[in-house]
């Protein structure tokens, strides 16, 4: 399942129109092309809403492909020790950990600094 070239298995769910100003755009690694860290600018912030009141760091504004945006999710889950997830552009540290990402971020090359939230 891990090969690279099957594309059809990815756009499951994908309604083809007729129309011809309709331009569904995937992301897939041919059309959102991740940013190089310099390039991210990434907001670190602390959201406390919906989830049960538990405290989590919100990592925001990440372009790039969702695999890239897992990959990153995972090194900052490592270095903080705790769980998280990372999805549709965000990525989820339980806990707060505003000032331990920023300085992951910050020392991979990342534009990343702390916001309101």
């Amino acid at each position: 399942m891990g090969r690279k070239n099957n594309d059809w298995k990815k756009r499951d769910g994908v309604v083809y129109s007729t129309s011809d100003e309709f331009d569904y755009s995937y992301d897939s690694d041919e059309d959102q092309e991740t940013l190089p860290p310099s390039q991210q600018k990434l907001k670190v912030m602390l959201d406390k809403k919906a989830r049960g009141g538990k405290q989590v760091t919100l990592v925001d504004g990440f372009i790039g492909t969702e695999d890239d945006l897992k990959e990153l999710g995972k090194m900052l889950k490592t270095k903080c020790g705790v769980g998280g997830s990372a999805k549709d552009g965000e990525i989820l540290i339980q806990g707060d950990h505003r000032d331990k990402v920023v300085q992951v971020l910050q020392s991979a090359g990342y534009q990343a600094k702390k916001s309101g939230g």
